[in-house]
């Protein structure tokens, strides 16, 4: 039984398969005493360093392992697990992991609040951001402007921006009055900034973007804001279903971490 190298590290949680790719493509992992290189599988008992640190390859027997956390991430925090101008981040407020890291399910911007999820499983975190999993993330827009029947049309039909065409696949008025209008709109793509730069398309500004809904999960409204919470199994298994992970963890080869001393000095025998 042998996998792909950036498959294993996400089953561990060390990241999306797309940031492991880099590791393996910048030298920072090794095999078996070798240098890894994109397309390396490994099996059981296979020895690896990653960032310095010895790993070994075993079967996770662990059921139940995959874990997906809901935050309600608040204004001022960034998506990012160090942050250069010492900022805090959403990774601040999380529980700790006795092994592996919580991945973001895709970002939100730093004057964007509202449902981060969370996991500690690649495989799944890779699939619900994919763009073929086409995963509804709906938001709850304020507007400043007057939003005219035409603009309406004009998101919904899609509109070209820099990076090619983009629309709110749903749009619907939310309340307000005068120039401070709500929206509820859904996309079912990832792209930076997609929400708010369709809004700067017709020369309206956003005043406050709320992501409220991503795939089948709503926000509970119980959720305050820099709280957390661990989704419940159902949950779990409908987000899997929708982003087509049918992999379970206790199918799939991880890593843990060895001292050392303790790692084997030479390939086992074939």
């Amino acid at each position: 039984m042998a996998e792909r190298l950036q498959k294993i590290l996400a089953n561990t949680g060390f990241g999306s398969r797309r940031e492991l790719e880099g590791w393996i493509a910048d030298g920072q992992i090794r095999i078996n005493g070798r240098e890894a290189k994109l397309g390396d599988r490994a099996s059981l008992n296979d020895d690896l360093v990653v960032k310095g640190r010895f790993y070994r390859v075993v079967a996770d027997d662990q059921r139940g392992a995959r874990q997906v956390l809901a935050y309600h991430k608040p204004l001022g925090e960034v998506t990012t697990r160090d942050d250069p101008e010492g900022r805090r981040t959403v990774f601040d407020n999380l529980p700790r992991l006795s092994q592996g890291r919580w991945i973001s399910v895709g970002r939100l911007d730093i004057n964007t609040l509202g449902l981060l999820l969370l996991t500690n499983d690649g495989q799944l975190a890779n699939a619900l951001m994919h763009p073929s999993s086409q995963l509804e993330r709906e938001y709850a827009v304020r507007v400043n402007g007057r939003v005219s029947p035409e603009i309406l049309g004009n998101l919904r039909e899609g509109v070209e921006l820099e990076d090619g065409l983009a629309k709110f696949d749903r749009i619907r008025e939310d309340g307000g009055e005068g120039a401070n209008q709500w929206f509820r709109v859904t996309v079912k793509e990832g792209r930076n900034r997609v929400v708010r730069r369709l809004w700067e398309s017709q020369e309206l500004q956003v005043s406050r973007l709320i992501r409220t809904r991503y795939g089948s999960f709503n926000m509970p409204k119980f959720l305050g804001r820099g709280k957390v919470i661990a989704l419940p199994s159902g949950d779990i298994d409908l987000l899997c279903k929708l982003a087509g992970v049918e992999q379970k963890p206790s199918d799939q080869l991880r890593v843990v971490a060895v001292h050392p001393r303790s790692k084997r000095r030479s390939k086992k025998r074939r």
